[in-house]
């Protein structure tokens, strides 16, 4: 009997994740192959030696014993309760246990809030870079990303009359990813009551993703996003991965506020949907409440002499060192997105560097259009390693670009790193 081949969906035909695509699995065959390779690819921080504070850890032993049954499809109260707190203190005073949803992390409840949202052809706004699970997500549920543009010239910043001219009568949503991934920007005050007042002419539904609300550098302020939408459905997401370096928890928040008295029908269908997978994951919930109640040791890596903080300088500095990149300095978030001057290398494309930067100098980045970037010249790093391993990165960087523009690295060509 003749073998067939099991195709996969044609619904993954237009998804896209490359952060952990064909480069990664060429980082992981290099491995095993003996080669130590530094992977910059992923906002990871318990590979790169940070830990979950303590108390995080010390709160889910001691109620593990509360944590072996299936809990409500929302979460624990305690956890959503200290979700509503922190929205209270930020000036988020509509909020009660009730709109707040945990998930396995964001990443599952961006799939279930665009799931119970979506029907066939509906538009969301997303940022061009995006985080690119919002494109892949909207994809997947039946849905269209309309990019709207974060140019470099701008900062990254968004230009709301931009936004506005997207607007069809298909669109349903927004949404906006402050501190950004992966260009490291933190949107003005001004910019973001502009996009909430664009959302309520028009009745979108805000889908805030704030995961990196803690991290900002220097003069940035963040912004939550719902103390600025009040005539419209504004849902915040945010978790313990990033601020918390709780990757592994999985343990994410989806907070409503705003016109939510015309939105029950779509917030019956989330706790449907939540129902459907029974609960998130029940241990690592217990961390809440002391994680957003505790130290906020956050500050402590993000101000001058912090450890992220530092290490954003040495990227800075080793931009600036660079006969052929340039920088937007990033003000808040855990990366940088890099741009290589076309003027110096015309012929110069994103995916080809990277995996020459692999294969040649054992140093694993993004390219910039696996954020849905429409131009092939930047890449995104992250700033968890220390210091002196990012000063390490940009010589090999700054290596691999003098053969690139003496025309000797092309292709790929696997070579020992002295």
């Amino acid at each position: 009997m003749p073998k067939t081949q099991i195709p996969a969906s044609s619904s993954l035909a237009n998804v896209r994740y490359e952060i952990r695509g064909r480069l990664a699995r060429r980082a992981h065959e290099m491995e095993r192959l003996g080669y130590e390779v530094i992977s910059l690819n992923i906002g990871n921080p318990g590979a790169f030696g940070f830990r979950t504070p303590e108390t995080m850890r010390l709160a889910m032993i001691e109620n593990m014993p509360a944590a072996e049954g299936y809990c409500h499809q929302k979460g624990i109260f305690p956890a959503r309760e200290a979700v509503v707190m922190q929205q209270q203190d930020r000036g988020v005073r509509d909020v009660t246990a009730e709109d707040v949803f945990i998930g396995n992390g964001v990443s599952e409840l961006i799939d279930l809030v665009l799931r119970a949202l979506l029907e066939g052809d509906d538009e969301v706004l997303v940022p061009s870079p995006d985080y690119p699970l919002w494109t892949a997500a909207v994809t997947l549920n039946g849905g269209k990303a309309v990019h709207y543009p974060c140019r470099p010239e701008r900062g990254f910043e968004p230009d709301p009359g931009e936004i506005e001219r997207l607007v069809t009568r298909r669109t349903r949503a927004i949404v906006v990813i402050n501190p950004n991934n992966p260009t490291g920007a933190v949107y003005s005050r001004e910019t973001l009551a502009a996009i909430a007042q664009i959302a309520e002419r028009h009745r979108l539904v805000v889908f805030a993703d704030e995961i990196y609300d803690g991290m900002t550098y220097d003069d940035a302020r963040f912004v939550p996003m719902a103390t600025l939408v009040h005539d419209t459905l504004c849902g915040t997401l945010s978790g313990l991965s990033k601020v918390y370096r709780a990757c592994g928890y999985r343990v994410g928040w989806a907070s409503f506020s705003g016109t939510r008295d015309k939105a029950q029908e779509y917030l019956q269908g989330l706790e449907l949907l939540s129902s459907l997978r029974l609960c998130s994951n029940v241990p690592g919930q217990w961390a809440v409440q002391t994680a957003l109640g505790g130290y906020q040791s956050i500050r402590d890596l993000v101000t001058p002499g912090g450890r992220l903080y530092q290490s954003r300088q040495a990227i800075i500095d080793g931009v600036a060192r660079s006969k052929y990149l340039q920088l937007t300095p990033p003000r808040g978030a855990m990366y940088a997105f890099v741009r290589v001057a076309s003027d110096r290398l015309p012929s110069f494309d994103d995916q080809a560097f990277a995996m020459d930067l692999l294969e040649n100098r054992h140093v694993l980045v993004a390219p910039g259009v696996s954020f849905n970037a429409p131009y092939h010249d930047h890449f995104r790093i992250t700033n968890l390693p220390d210091a002196e391993t990012l000063a390490t990165v940009f010589t090999r960087i700054e290596d691999e670009l003098d053969s690139w523009a003496s025309g000797k690295s092309r292709g790929g060509v696997l070579r020992a790193v002295q």
